[in-house]
């Protein structure tokens, strides 16, 4: 494989940098972004929190505890859009290509630059455009692979740079412990540190066909990246992505509680496939069509979410908003768009501990028993709309993207 030379940039304390745009007044201070409920969690925190043990996806009442003198802010997912949209921009137009994998967060794909310009002149300068364009403070890594480079950039921040040398990788990586491998998690951490292994030195000496016996398939993709090695892609990003799901029904229809019930089957499907994919939706529609084959399309854009009791809402309000009393219904359809990787940080505004933990318990069971082992009471209303028997045969969301040129 030829020699690459790969960037990751991490927006720091994206939503905190945000907030502090608008009121300048927080600099310096320690500043919670999410729910302030005592059930709520901390969607960002500044370094100044930090300090204090404050991480985010923390209990809102641990971060209060830790720090009591915290200035705590709901949040505007707008902005944060808004912000996230202008980098974005500021990148497509000053390198060749870049792989968007959450709102925050961006690789950077350079190889061959170092013959012409230089790559580290040219992820500083794009690092300071950013900040000088849209004021936020931003961090890189750079190196041979992805792995290694957010590896880096996470020893840069904050607002910093770091550069890891070709062939210094695996010494890089070696004195640092397990859980800086971007993939280890609570669990897999957990099961190591039992074994003995609590540095990634100790880790790189480990038999790669042991790794195999220990996590499966994880494993050795563990291994490798403990080693410095990850020959993952950076994969070009397009903006239009959309997951969509519809339903023609054999006979049409106008049992509207049946209906309602369907479309929240749909919708909480769809938000499961987002979950599980780590995509987040920020535009959702509805589809009507009816049995004279006219068709009828409302959409609305939201705040960065995969989070159902955020999601459902909106679908009910567009359907009600498309529903013609006077006309008998062929198909309905739902499509999330304007996809972005991403986990449930944009929800912590308004999730609480127990939802987060419910569409944990709920997705888990689904992925080992199927979509339809666990839904809302409401979904089973949609069982026999027509002559259908379940609400999701044939109905298995399709993930649209953008063909590349």
């Amino acid at each position: 494989m030829s020699e690459r030379t790969i960037v990751h940039l991490d927006l720091d304390s994206f939503f905190v940098s945000v907030e502090r745009l608008k009121h300048p007044q927080l600099q310096g201070k320690p500043v919670l972004v999410g729910s302030d409920s005592d059930r709520g969690v901390v969607a960002s925190c500044s370094y100044e929190a930090r300090a204090f043990g404050v991480r985010s996806a923390m209990p809102m009442r641990t971060a209060k505890q830790l720090c009591p003198e915290a200035v705590i802010l709901r949040g505007d997912s707008g902005a944060y859009m808004k912000k996230s949209d202008e980098v974005t921009e500021i990148i497509r137009a000053r390198v060749p290509l870049f792989e968007k994998t959450s709102v925050d967060e961006f690789y950077v794909d350079l190889s061959g630059t170092e013959k012409f310009f230089g790559a580290l002149k040219l992820a500083s300068e794009l690092r300071q455009t950013i900040t000088r364009e849209t004021g936020l403070p931003n961090s890189f890594g750079l190196s041979i692979n992805k792995t290694v480079s957010k590896v880096a950039t996470n020893t840069a921040k904050p607002n910093g740079q770091r550069e890891v040398e070709r062939g210094t990788e695996k010494p890089f990586l070696a004195p640092m412990s397990i859980e800086a491998i971007p993939g280890v998690g609570e669990k897999t951490a957990h099961l190591l540190r039992s074994m003995g292994v609590a540095k990634i030195h100790t880790l790189q000496e480990l038999p790669v066909e042991l790794m195999q016996r220990l996590l499966g398939e994880h494993g050795p993709v563990l291994w490798r990246k403990a080693n410095g090695i990850d020959n993952s892609p950076v994969v070009a990003w397009h903006e239009r992505k959309s997951i969509s799901t519809e339903r023609t029904f054999e006979r049409d229809t106008i049992d509207l509680v049946k209906l309602r019930g369907l479309l929240t089957a749909m919708a909480e499907n769809l938000a499961f496939q987002l979950r599980k994919g780590q995509k987040l939706t920020s535009c959702i529609a509805v589809k009507i069509r009816y049995a004279d084959m006219n068709t009828h399309t409302r959409q609305q854009r939201i705040g960065y979410t995969a989070a159902d009791h955020l999601i459902l809402p909106v679908v009910h309000e567009l359907f009600r908003a498309l529903y013609d009393r006077r006309q008998r219904i062929r198909l309905v359809g739902i499509r999330f768009s304007h996809l972005v990787g991403g986990g449930h940080q944009m929800d912590a505004f308004t999730d609480t501990e127990e939802a987060m933990n419910l569409y944990q318990a709920m997705d888990k069971m689904r992925k080992r028993f199927g979509d339809r082992v666990v839904m809302r009471a409401t979904s089973l209303e949609a069982k026999s709309i027509g002559r259908m028997d379940n609400p999701f045969d044939g109905q298995a969301p399709v993930l649209l993207a953008n063909r590349r040129s």
